[in-house]
C-alpha cells in the first residue's frame, strides 16, 4: 500500500499516523520498513503492525507509572 493507504491503515488500527509523518520518518529513519518500486514506496501491513507495536508502552495502571 502508498503512503496515504498506510496512514489510513494505521489510524483505523488505533494509530493515528498521517503520510506526511510517514514521508518524514522514511527520510530521517524510525517508521516502519518499507520497499521501492521504481520510485513508489510501498508498506505492507505485517512491517505496519510490527512497527505500532514496537511504539507502544508495557501495560500502565497510572500516568505517573514508570515506564
Amino acid at each position: 500500500m502508498d503512503r496515504r493507504e498506510a496512514a489510513a491503515y494505521l489510524t483505523g488500527q488505533g494509530f493515528k499516523v498521517s503520510p506526511n509523518t510517514l514521508m518524514k520518518l522514511a527520510c530521517i529513519g524510525g517508521g516502519p520498513t518499507f520497499r521501492k518500486f521504481g520510485v513508489r514506496v510501498i508498506y505492507e501491513a505485517p512491517d505496519l503492525d510490527a512497527w505500532a507495536k514496537e511504539r507502544l508502552s508495557s501495560p500502565r495502571r497510572s500516568t505517573s507509572q514508570a515506564a
